[in-house]
């Protein structure tokens, strides 16, 4: 089960990450530019979070990587002239910093 949701969870963030690319290379029209990388990016990238919270060995960093989650899906559905829209890039920063967090440190 475990590694299946890894695959899920890879599988969003390299879907993710193309969707970022694209914005940045602007392969498409501007609207479709930056629905991709302003919007799409961080959905998926909040799926993928909500996807890899389960994993979590410290029951507060899961609920944490929950938050995180949702911050960065609910910041990518406000329209971008919100003052808060900014959330899904705290939302971002803080599931990266979770996900680093849990990293197994016997090698």
């Amino acid at each position: 089960m475990q590694n299946q949701q890894q695959s899920i969870q890879g599988i969003l963030s390299i879907a993710a990450l193309i969707c970022l690319a694209v914005g940045w290379f602007n392969l498409f029209s501007p609207e479709i530019n930056h629905l991709l990388s302003r919007k799409v990016f961080y959905i998926l990238i909040g799926v993928s979070f909500f996807i890899q919270a389960p994993m979590l060995t410290n029951k507060n960093f899961m609920y944490a990587m929950y938050a995180a989650a949702a911050v960065c899906v609910v910041g990518a559905l406000l329209p971008d002239s919100s003052m808060i829209a900014g959330l899904k890039t705290i939302g971002l920063l803080a599931g990266i910093i979770l996900s680093m967090s849990n990293r197994n440190r016997n090698r």
